[in-house]
């Protein structure tokens, strides 16, 4: 279900540190000596529009405080540099894998030793690359989704979390097109994806959140597909196309079933494809 203006106030304010509360209700004349939740109650009912304002120059300085560490044209030249994406371990699974392959598997030191070398160092450098990769080609594009006019980022995550998007939240995923799916019907009824994605999704990363996706899919080579999230051009081109145009609705609820429970959620979805 839509949440209702007093509920996504609340939400946004529940993703302010109390520092952060503090400031916001100083600035409005509030006496700030409360803790969180008695500030809430305070600024729950304060125009949205201020509390939108507050969240966006808050995030600002959290950007600039990233680009301290690398400015975002050297991180992209940065992400450039990866040659080849091979995870090498299933995300999660380094530890099943080391006490699987490696220390129950051989008894003699010097053979564990070879082994370590000859194929664990490979795997773990492939792992740590794609993982580095994956995580900073998501903060560029959560950056970039963060600052359009029709969001209002959340400033650290609740309640799966990231954002709110035309008065909604939502907890932003961005993923490539699952390997057992086609593009053609994708494109053709986006909803079947969703639903797919979300129950598909890992039992320890399970959630019934709201969610927006951001599938990248090369048509022409599946497997290249990877290289698609760090062409941010084209890819912040096609993500502004859609923010500028997209609504959500009751239209967006979707059901799917998880572990034989059925769950309920509002989502939206952005394909890109080239």
């Amino acid at each position: 279900m839509l949440v209702s203006k007093k509920e996504l106030a609340n939400l946004k304010l529940q993703s302010l540190k109390l520092e952060h509360l503090k400031e916001l209700a100083t600035s409005l004349g509030i006496v700030p000596k409360a803790n969180a939740s008695e500030l809430i109650k305070k600024l729950v009912n304060i125009p949205q529009d201020q509390i939108d304002k507050f969240l966006k120059e808050k995030y600002q300085t959290l950007i600039q405080e990233r680009q301290k560490l690398i400015s975002a044209d050297d991180l992209k030249d940065e992400l450039n540099k990866v040659k080849n994406l091979r995870w090498g371990v299933v995300q999660g699974q380094l530890d099943q894998k080391i006490q699987t392959e490696y220390v129950r598997q051989f008894v003699r030191y010097k053979d564990l030793i070879k082994k370590v070398k000859e194929k664990l160092h490979e795997d773990i450098t492939n792992y740590v690359i794609a993982t580095w990769y994956n995580h900073w080609t998501t903060v560029l594009i959560e950056e970039h989704i963060s600052q359009h006019p029709k969001v209002v980022p959340a400033l650290k995550k609740i309640k799966g979390i990231d954002l709110f998007f035309d008065d909604q939240p939502f907890d932003l995923k961005i993923t490539p097109l699952p390997r057992d799916f086609r593009i053609e019907p994708a494109l053709e009824n986006p909803k079947n994806l969703i639903i797919r994605l979300y129950e598909k999704q890992g039992e320890q990363r399970f959630g019934a959140d709201n969610r927006l996706f951001v599938v990248l899919v090369d048509k022409n080579n599946y497997e290249q597909s990877w290289k698609l999230k760090r062409d941010f051009k084209f890819v912040f081109r096609e993500i502004d196309k859609f923010l500028n145009s997209a609504s959500v609705s009751n239209q967006d609820e979707i059901i799917f079933s998880f572990k034989k429970k059925t769950y309920t959620a509002i989502s939206k979805i952005l394909l890109i494809t080239k």
